[in-house]
């Protein structure tokens, strides 16, 4: 079975998060109301945090209930595994209609990384299901302050998928376009969309993986987006040490550091997301997947907390296809061999949301063990280095 086609068969899953008062349960309910939702099933909490007494048609058990545009609402009461496994039990019973998204709402204080650790490494839910997006909700009136306090607000941003700016309506412009500014700067990657009451199509926040069911195929140069980083990622890159060392990020590095460094809102060492990076490192020559691997278990080991979302694609020695990799903080998804190149371009490819970690660290230590395997290999491969026969 090709990737697609175990992609096509997994649950997309779509993760809401976002501050206290941000607007995630009037979000829900507008999106519930939208034509084509009916074979949703909606993850809360606990159904005292969403009104549902005009939407609901009969209870299927205790955490369970029908809605009347079809959707499924289901209490996980904090034990999400739980909760996602007993309702893939009851859809495979028929218990509850057949349902092929899942929206999973957070708590306003949630991190939303455990979430997406749950979806990436439960070996039934893998199976079963697939992230599909992290929408982000920020009050338009507070999100600033938020930004400012609460480095809950900060990492919600930066690993969303899509970024709603809601109560619009009490913001003026002002207000709104410089928090814009900030969310841009933790997140070049991610549409930023400006709402009120909640009402945006849901075709703007689903379908933004890998996978895209629209043409039911792998859709990197979407769900990559490198390019975004090209307008908005970090400044701190050193062209001409990348020039006097490495094969790699030439042009990248250079136009990325001329480009970005206007870009940002006024360094305050106090704010939190002022410790938030966003980045591209491109490779030009292939990359050793031992090398790699080593690379991604260090960092995970040390440094893991500071990876908030990794995406890339790979130019890997000895394949000829690109593998995809995703990680969240210390954990990686199972890497992905994709059917094909999306262009003429085959760089590795890797972009980077980070907190309090830099891209010359990373670009230096990735650059130097894949020269190490690089040397090594070709050792093995000289006269007289070899194994005897």
């Amino acid at each position: 079975m090709s990737i697609a086609n175990e992609q096509a068969e997994r649950i997309a899953t779509t993760v809401i998060t976002g501050f206290l008062g941000s607007g995630k349960t009037t979000l829900l309910n507008a999106l519930l109301s939208h034509d084509g939702m009916d074979k949703t099933a909606v993850l809360i909490n606990e159904f005292g945090d969403i009104g549902l007494d005009h939407l609901l048609v009969r209870e299927v058990s205790e955490d369970v209930v029908l809605l009347n545009s079809g959707c499924i609402c289901c209490s996980v009461r904090g034990d999400l595994i739980s909760g996602l496994r007993d309702l893939f039990v009851k859809r495979t019973r028929g218990e509850v209609p057949a349902f092929d998204r899942v929206i999973i709402e957070t708590t306003g204080l949630a991190d939303p990384a455990p979430i997406l650790h749950t979806l990436m490494t439960d070996p039934l839910l893998t199976s079963k299901f697939r992230l599909d997006s992290v929408v982000t909700t920020v009050d338009a009136l507070h999100g600033e302050g938020q930004l400012d306090t609460h480095p809950e607000s900060v990492k919600q941003a930066a690993v969303a998928d899509r970024i709603l700016i809601t109560k619009s309506d009490l913001a003026d412009d002002a207000t709104r376009s410089s928090l814009e500014t900030r969310l841009r700067h933790l997140n070049p990657a991610a549409p930023i969309h400006v709402v009120s009451m909640g009402d945006i199509a849901p075709s703007k926040l689903f379908n933004a993986g890998l996978y895209d069911p629209t043409t039911k195929s792998m859709d990197v140069q979407k769900w990559l987006h490198d390019e975004a980083y090209e307008q908005h990622g970090d400044e701190s890159h050193d062209p001409d040490h990348a020039h006097a060392e490495h094969n790699h990020s030439h042009e990248h590095d250079h136009k990325h550091d001329h480009e970005h460094s206007h870009n940002h809102p006024p360094h305050d060492v106090n704010r939190h997301d002022d410790h938030i990076r966003s980045f591209c490192i491109t490779f030009d020559e292939p990359l050793h997947w031992d090398a790699f691997v080593t690379w991604a278990e260090i960092f995970t080991q040390m440094r893991g907390e500071s990876l908030l979302r990794v995406k890339g694609i790979l130019n890997l020695v000895g394949e000829s296809n690109p593998v995809a990799i995703h990680a969240v903080q210390h954990v990686f998804h199972p890497p992905a061999t994709l059917p094909g190149w999306p262009d003429d371009d085959h760089r590795s490819k890797i972009v980077f949301i980070t907190k309090d970690l830099g891209p010359q660290v990373i670009r230096d230590s990735l650059y130097h063990l894949n020269a190490a395997a690089s040397e090594t290999a070709e050792t093995a491969t000289t006269p007289g280095h070899g194994k005897n026969l």
